[in-house]
């Protein structure tokens, strides 16, 4: 874990708007109008989106949002209130506000709120990145991408090409009655090129997109040094041509090799949502779907094969979901959730920690200032194996195959346990070697079928840190990055379809 206590906090923190006495007057009087818990929160988010066609600048998007909020255990009910004031009256108010939505939900409660326990912490938390976006010039950043985009325009098979680069700073500060006093920044960014080549003659597309993860890091993700966008550039053209001239695969069972840029999202919708305990209980029915990964098969089902160990944790260095302190002021961990096969946990905020007995995983986040926390997903991540394995090692096992790398579409059906994914590029594999790219793929089964037929993984080596910057989950939605690490991993006889006959047949 990383805490990098010796950082100064940049000048624009909500710090400068509020001060500690301020805060701790608020709680206080949360307390003396019979609150028996309560909480402030601030957060200011810093947005940039800037979007390249070509070499042109299509867009860029600034945008900006600061405020703060209260929330309360009021006659064991929740209470919540936010404003974009500072003011010591309107946060009065706010308060006021919170407990009355506390009597009311009371009305609606069928349980009495309880939270887990959790040690109080006076800390300043800064993420790990050398360089802040957010003070590197607009036009440094406009040429940069320019000059990685224009590495496969030089090649005329390349119609066009997209940039889409995303960049995000989040500044809080987390207080409540038991003592707690946090201050934290995180930066993270998503870049993505794609390269186009257009059919005039068949009216027909082909395009490839970067393998590169969205990350907790800085402006040098994007220099030399950092992910070699370059290279990806070169490459596409090429890789487009053999993509165009490869053949349609045909539907049956392979061994699949995947790599960490596409077994990511597997891992994300088949294993990071179904163990999410709100899920998991069913109150997310009505809008994102259940879980077949039921409390009552925690300890017993046998989620994969015995090479299958999943951790979530919120300290991964560079991790999406990585934090000092989550927004219920629960320290950052890392736990098991899958150990050996079988499911032996949950992602737990602090009251569904205390219904279950237990202290919290620190799993709660909120997307802005205006939203209540929820349960939020931490990095889920599949552990690499212990013993030296190449992704060469893998492939090398397999007769009939097919090795898949990148994400693209898929689907999964609402309880987490059927899917189909696709992926950027695939390759055939026979007697052991890579024979060429194949098209059309996509793979398709259950959960607990598709992880039980992990027979081979790789070691740190192969280990990539891929994620989703923006995961979308409860009403009013909120949106969440979270990071999944995984090696390049073998997976005996999975059903792979032809997406071209598939979409025939419809």
């Amino acid at each position: 874990m990383f805490v990098s206590n010796n950082r100064t906090m940049p000048k624009t923190l909500s710090t400068q708007k509020i001060s500690k006495s301020t805060i701790h007057t608020i709680l206080s009087y949360a307390e003396s109008q019979g609150a028996s818990y309560s909480e402030f929160r601030s957060m200011e988010l810093n947005n940039q989106s800037i979007t390249l066609k070509n070499l042109s600048v299509e867009r860029v998007l600034d945008s900006n949002s600061d405020g703060c909020n209260i929330r309360l255990i009021f006659d064991e009910s929740w209470g919540f209130c936010a404003t974009n004031s500072f003011r010591l009256d309107d946060l009065k108010r706010c308060v006021e506000d919170a407990i009355n939505m506390a009597k009311l939900t009371k009305i609606l409660n069928k349980d009495p709120v309880h939270i887990a326990d959790e040690p109080s912490y006076n800390d300043n938390f800064v993420s790990e990145f050398e360089v802040n976006p957010f003070e590197v010039p607009l036009t440094e950043k406009i040429d940069r991408l320019k000059h990685i985009s224009n590495l496969s325009l030089k090649d005329k098979f390349i119609t066009f090409t997209d940039f889409d680069l995303k960049l995000v700073e989040e500044k809080t500060i987390f207080a409540n009655t038991t003592g707690s006093f946090i201050t934290q920044t995180r930066v993270r960014s998503q870049g993505q090129m794609t390269a186009t080549h257009y059919d005039k003659a068949a009216n027909a597309f082909e395009n490839m997109r970067t393998l590169a993860p969205p990350v907790g890091r800085g402006w040098e993700y994007y220099l030399p040094g950092g992910y070699d966008f370059e290279a990806e550039s070169i490459s596409f053209p090429e890789l487009i041509k053999e993509k165009l001239n490869s053949p349609s695969v045909k539907p049956g069972l392979y061994d699949l090799v995947i790599h960490p840029s596409n077994l990511w999202l597997t891992i994300h919708e088949s294993i990071g949502h179904a163990t999410e305990y709100d899920r998991a209980l069913g109150y997310e029915a009505n809008y994102a779907g259940t879980s077949f990964a039921t409390p009552d098969k925690c300890g017993s089902l046998q989620y994969g094969s015995k090479l299958l160990n999943v951790t979530g944790d919120r300290i991964t260095p560079n991790g999406l979901s990585t934090v000092g302190y989550d927004d219920e002021g629960v320290k950052a961990q890392q736990w098991d959730i899958i150990k050996d096969g079988v499911l032996v946990d949950y992602q737990l905020n602090r009251q569904m920690a205390a219904d279950r007995g237990v202290r919290s995983n620190g799993c709660a986040y909120a997307d802005s200032f205006s939203h209540i926390p929820i349960q939020r997903m931490p990095n889920v991540s599949l552990k690499a194996g212990n013993e030296k394995c190449s992704t060469d090692d893998l492939i090398s096992k397999v007769e009939n195959g097919i090795y898949i790398l990148g994400d693209k579409s898929w689907s999964i059906d609402m309880q987490r346990f059927n899917f189909q994914f696709t992926g950027q590029r695939f390759y055939k594999i026979t007697n052991g070697k890579l024979d060429g790219q194949i098209n059309n793929v996509a793979y398709q089964g259950n959960t607990l079928d598709f992880w039980n037929s992990l027979a081979g993984i790789g070691d740190k080596s192969t280990y990539v840190l891929g994620g989703a910057f923006n995961c979308g989950k409860g009403q009013p939605g909120q949106i969440a990055p979270v990071s999944h690490g995984c090696p390049t991993a073998l997976f005996k006889n999975v059903n792979v379809l032809n997406t071209n006959q598939e979409s025939s047949n419809d």
